[in-house]
């Protein structure tokens, strides 16, 4: 992999207020950081602080007040609706603290589904969404509709379809949030393993600070600011 590579998540003098009743709400005062390539990095900070928000604004899912978002290297300040939307589709995925699947299709579907909306044949999207679902160790479950998969099957079929169109960026907003201590454990050893599998970046907001020992990296997102931790361990 050449150095000269642009990262694929850059963020640039991040602003983002919303007004009140008795003023303005600063989120970010001017947030910067890079997420590179194969790199897997914790957002940690307290509740309110602006994490998930954070996310929806790398994600594309919302804009930021100023500032600038780059992926891989390309600002999409400029971008049509539509724009974002291919890059969001083929270069982001996105994991949540609920799962969101389709509960009347099953496993396989689910991790279908985002394959056959970008155009991929029937059979090569079955072959992808199998191979995907071997790596989170769901093959026997793969016709099972959600109501007959466990909490942390389900987060796993939600891993396996987030990355179902290759994405080189994922994020993901408390993933194992609403998982037992144990299960959760399990799941994120799971995401862990099919991201550097798959070699792809990852952010990831946690309130588990415990998951940091496991990442390469945390930013800490502080008074509307993000301050690279480094490697950390707890």
């Amino acid at each position: 992999m050449s150095d000269a590579a642009p990262p694929v998540l850059e963020i640039r003098d991040l602003v983002r207020s919303f007004p009140q009743a008795n003023g303005v709400l600063e989120v970010f005062k001017g947030a910067n950081a890079v997420i590179r390539r194969g790199e897997i990095v914790t957002l940690i900070g307290p509740s309110g602080a602006g994490k998930s928000s954070l996310l929806h604004i790398a994600g594309l899912l919302e804009p930021p007040t100023s500032g600038e978002v780059l992926i891989e290297g390309r600002s999409v300040a400029a971008l049509s609706d539509a724009e974002r939307t291919a890059i969001r589709r083929t270069t982001l995925g996105f994991v949540y603290q609920f799962h969101h699947l389709l509960p009347e299709f099953s496993a396989l579907e689910n991790v279908m589904m985002p394959q056959r909306i970008g155009g991929a044949s029937y059979e090569a999207a079955r072959a992808e969404s199998l191979r995907l679902l071997d790596l989170v160790g769901l093959t026997p479950r793969a016709d099972h509709r959600p109501a007959q998969l466990s909490g942390g099957e389900q987060q796993r079929v939600a891993i396996a379809r987030a990355l179902a169109n290759k994405p080189r960026l994922l994020l993901a907003d408390e993933p194992t949030g609403n998982l037992d201590p144990k299960t959760a454990e399990k799941v994120f050893d799971v995401l862990l393993g099919i991201v550097r599998a798959e070699g792809l970046a990852a952010l990831i907001a946690t309130h588990n600070h415990k998951l940091i020992n496991y990442t390469d990296r945390t930013l800490l997102l502080h008074e509307g600011k993000l301050v690279d931790g480094g490697k950390l361990t707890v």
